[in-house]
């Protein structure tokens, strides 16, 4: 699944699994969702800002390290966008060398740093320390917590399904994650899934998670900071404190874009009625290889892909019961909901 829809989703799902599961992190992601939301993107993908810019209305286009060879709003010439601090400019290339192995921990590293990787097995222990860290180092309050559990999420969902790791089964038009194949993968999670089988208000949602602030924690669970605490004592390695203003302005300019991209995604996800059937955008047509909206239903539903997303977030869940094992804290938060209000009427009815 591509981008910011599949992620939200892979959290959106995790969440369910964990009420479920009634893991004690549970109603804390929901009451911190959009930062839970926002951890499950811009936690990890720093890559979120603009490729290019149009030189006919000067606006910002693309996304960071995908190769844009003309504007995508006139057709017209673009020229390169850098991100500019302290007299340096850094191209969407330089911040994914840099920045994006350390977010995903367990892929993503430049050649250079390739052995700085977390193994797999490692990953609950090195989440788990930063939960620590994160009550001992950064205060009290659970948004960043919300957060954390997003960040999780995502490592988990990318690593599945760009087989990193094993543990999703799908083959959907020309396999698990393909160009082709993403497209299908949004439209049917936005539509058929999003909106009418959750009721999910993908606007808000959206524009909720871009406006959630920088955290300060994910300097610290990047290693771009002082080493400190239970993360710094287990994993010594890899920390580069000399980078953490640039960290914090490429942080910041993540939510800028992110509010510019939503309305152009949700233009582009935008269906239409013809002819009594509904159209995708002919963008996504033309990217599955001339396949109509349903189409692409059918082909997901043959492809299963809703067992897939079901196995996404079990395996999230999953990670999140590891983490919660190896934290007292986690686990003495409460497990149970507070009173609902139907609760609250059978206990305070009027005594005669």
């Amino acid at each position: 699944m591509s981008g910011i829809i599949g992620h939200t989703m892979y959290a959106v799902l995790a969440g369910k699994a964990a009420r479920q599961r009634q893991l004690p992190i549970a109603s804390m992601i929901h009451r911190h969702y959009a930062s839970y939301l926002c951890g499950a993107y811009l936690g990890c993908d720093i890559q979120t800002m603009p490729e290019a810019v149009c030189v006919d209305t000067g606006e910002e286009v693309g996304y960071g390290t995908a190769p844009l060879e003309k504007s995508p709003l006139t057709g017209g010439k673009v020229r390169p966008w850098s991100l500019n601090l302290d007299g340096r400019s850094f191209r969407p290339g330089d911040i994914h060398r840099l920045f994006y192995g350390r977010s995903h921990l367990v892929f993503g590293w430049s050649t250079a740093d390739r052995q700085q990787t977390v193994p797999w097995d490692h990953l609950p222990d090195y989440c788990a320390a930063v939960v620590q860290d994160a009550m001992e180092l950064f205060g009290s309050g659970e948004r960043k917590l919300a957060y954390l559990f997003g960040w999780m999420a995502h490592i988990v969902g990318d690593s599945l399904i760009k087989s990193i790791q094993p543990g999703l089964t799908l083959n959907l038009l020309d396999g698990k994650y393909t160009p082709m194949n993403r497209p299908i993968q949004d439209l049917v999670t936005f539509h058929e899934i999003g909106v009418k089988e959750f009721g999910l208000n993908w606007p808000a949602l959206l524009s909720d998670l871009a406006e959630t602030p920088v955290e300060p924690v994910q300097h610290h669970f990047m290693r771009v900071s002082q080493p400190r605490g239970e993360l710094a004592a287990h994993f010594p390695n890899a920390w580069a404190p000399e980078l953490a203003p640039l960290l914090n302005t490429v942080l910041q300019e993540n939510r800028r874009y992110q509010a510019i991209r939503n309305p152009r995604l949700l233009k582009l996800y935008r269906l239409r009625k013809l002819r009594s059937e509904w159209q995708c955008s002919e963008e996504l047509m033309r990217q599955s290889g001339g396949l109509s909206y349903s189409e692409m239903v059918r082909l997901a539903d043959e492809a299963n892909f809703r067992h897939a997303l079901w196995e996404m977030g079990e395996a999230i869940a999953t990670l999140f019961e590891q983490v919660i094992e190896r934290s007292p804290y986690l686990q003495a938060l409460p497990t149970t909901s507070e009173p609902t209000w139907h609760d609250i009427t059978d206990r305070w009815r009027r005594h005669r």
